[in-house]
Order: structure tokens, then C-alpha cells, then sequence
């Protein structure tokens, strides 16, 4: 799929929660141990992936939306992914596992705002 493709596709919520709880427990709890560093590389990877494509359907939105608390919640959720997504794993063991469930964890959070918003989903 091209990335032209790829962004005017809805989006799939429901895969985009498997991915993170691929990597924590969903009741958001324990996180759930990744085998070895080629299982944290690829949640990372997924992950990544999500979030790029969920960040500007999530902005948009809420730049739409009417000045409101949630409004400035949502943008600032924003701001913490696109930061997140800046970051590398630690060059230690427990880096990218830590890294990943970091990721999962905004990934969980914007989901939730595009829910709340009533975003376009697949």
C-alpha cells in the first residue's frame, strides 16, 4: 500500500488495540514480557507505525473541535506521541521492552481520545 494509500485509509482501532496489548495487559496493568530483542524491535515497530498514521487524524480532529479542556488534553496527548516517537529504546536489556510498552502506552491513549472525539474508524 503506498503512503497515499495508507493515509486515506480508515483507521483500525481494533488492530491498533491488539498492538498494545501485544505489549501490556489491557486492563493497562503489568506489562506483558516481550520474548527477546527481535520481538520488542518488531512491537516497536508496529507501534511506530501507528502512531504515524492515528497522530494526524487524532490533531485534526481536535484542531476542529471548540476550545474545551478535552480539546487541549487531546492536543497535548498529541504532543507527548510525537515526542515519544523521537525517542530510541536505551542501549541496555530492559531498553526496548520499556521503550515499547512507553509507545503502547500513548498509542493506548490516543486511541482513546479518537474514540472520545468520534474520529473515523475502519
Amino acid at each position: 500500500m503506498s503512503a497515499i494509500e495508507q493515509s486515506s485509509a480508515p483507521l483500525d482501532l481494533e488492530a491498533m488495540r491488539r498492538s498494545v496489548h501485544a505489549v501490556l495487559l489491557p486492563d493497562g496493568g503489568s506489562p506483558v514480557e516481550l520474548e527477546d530483542a527481535d520481538a520488542a524491535a518488531a512491537a516497536i515497530a508496529d507501534l511506530r507505525s501507528h502512531l504515524e498514521r492515528l497522530i494526524p487524524a487524532v490533531e485534526d480532529t481536535a484542531n476542529k473541535a471548540p476550545d474545551s479542556i478535552a480539546r487541549y488534553c487531546t492536543l497535548a496527548c498529541v504532543g507527548e506521541a510525537r515526542r515519544k516517537l523521537q525517542l530510541q529504546p536505551l542501549p541496555r536489556p530492559s531498553g526496548p521492552p520499556a521503550h515499547a510498552r512507553r509507545l503502547a502506552r500513548v498509542l493506548n491513549a490516543l486511541c482513546d481520545h479518537h474514540e472520545g472525539a468520534g474520529g473515523d474508524t475502519a
